[in-house]
């Protein structure tokens, strides 16, 4: 799967950096290390061809989350539904898989309402975190989870042009989801989709 991913071009990442890092102990005053990045890339498979893969990690955002959302192509009566159906898969901190679709309204008309069916949902509980497993795993000779060397190599092609200060870090303010400057790599998509808080 990776050698069907080209290499990201730097037009295609932001970085970040926010606002209030370079006081943290041990930080440089003019630290360009990014706390922040977003990029834009595609597989080119005929499985996959056409669609955008887009990803969002950094630090002091609004919320922890590691998400997974999936838009499906809109419908051809895009007039009468305009949001488009998902799966969403919340990894962690606590585990949901979620469908979202709309649902025609009783009576005429095609009129819908938004709704998301939880299909797993597991809070958070006393299980071993993700090291302790990679650790005992290893210990145990148990491969299953662990990259083979060629793999590494070739996720590191991919990555390789974005390495270094090939694009500036942008400031943005703690608690946000990052510099607007990211908001370009979505905006032909609807921008991004930002995750919730559990409550």
């Amino acid at each position: 799967m990776f050698r069907q991913i080209p290499p990201i071009e730097p037009a295609n990442l932001v970085r970040g950096q926010f606002r209030g890092y370079r006081d943290e102990p041990g930080v440089a005053p003019d630290s360009q290390l990014e706390t922040f990045a977003a990029l834009r890339m595609e597989i080119q498979s005929w499985r996959w061809a056409g669609v955008p893969f887009l990803i969002r990690a950094g630090k002091s955002m609004s919320v922890t989350a590691t998400e997974v959302l999936v838009k499906l192509h809109p419908p051809a009566l895009k007039q009468h539904f305009p949001e488009q159906n998902y799966f969403r898969f919340r990894l962690g901190p606590e585990l949901s898989i979620n469908v979202g679709a709309r649902v025609k309204r009783t009576g005429r008309g095609l009129a819908t309402n938004p709704v998301e069916l939880s299909v797993v949902h597991r809070p958070q509980d006393d299980e071993v975190d993700a090291y302790e497993r990679l650790i005992t795993d290893a210990m145990d000779g148990y491969t299953n989870l662990f990259v083979r060397d060629d793999a590494v190599q070739a996720a590191w092609e991919i990555v390789e042009p974005t390495l270094g200060n090939v694009a500036p870090a942008h400031v943005y303010e703690p608690g946000t989801w990052g510099p607007p400057e990211a908001d370009r790599l979505a905006t032909d998509l609807g921008g991004w989709y930002n995750p919730k808080a559990v409550e």
